[in-house]
């Protein structure tokens, strides 16, 4: 399976609180519905291990995607692409890092 592991701060302006709420209410709910997405989350974090540092990104978001094909397909919707317009708006440079895991899967 295939994992898309995505990282990214707020563009400048942007309430923390606005997007979050906007990430639980149409952005979960929106891509775990698609037949591609197995898994996905988003995750605020809070700092490094050992350090009073911030993180170098303030949000971390993993989707479990069962069928790569499937999820160009699915994201290329008219919702979809409402979903990742509104995604753009927020997001300041995202870096979407396409990955597997190690163990074989």
């Amino acid at each position: 399976m295939t994992t898309l592991i995505v990282l990214f701060n707020l563009k400048a302006g942007v309430d923390a609180q606005v997007y979050e709420n906007w990430a639980r209410t149409t952005d979960l709910v929106s891509v775990r519905a698609l037949k591609s997405i197995e898994q996905f989350q988003v995750f605020k974090t809070q700092g490094i291990l050992g350090s009073e540092r911030p993180a170098p990104y303030q949000y971390v978001e993993l989707l479990a995607v069962n069928d790569m094909p499937g999820l160009f397909a699915d994201i290329s919707t008219p919702l979809m692409q409402k979903v990742a317009a509104e995604f753009q708006s927020f997001a300041d440079a995202p870096i979407f890092m396409i990955s597997h895991d190690i163990e074989g899967s």
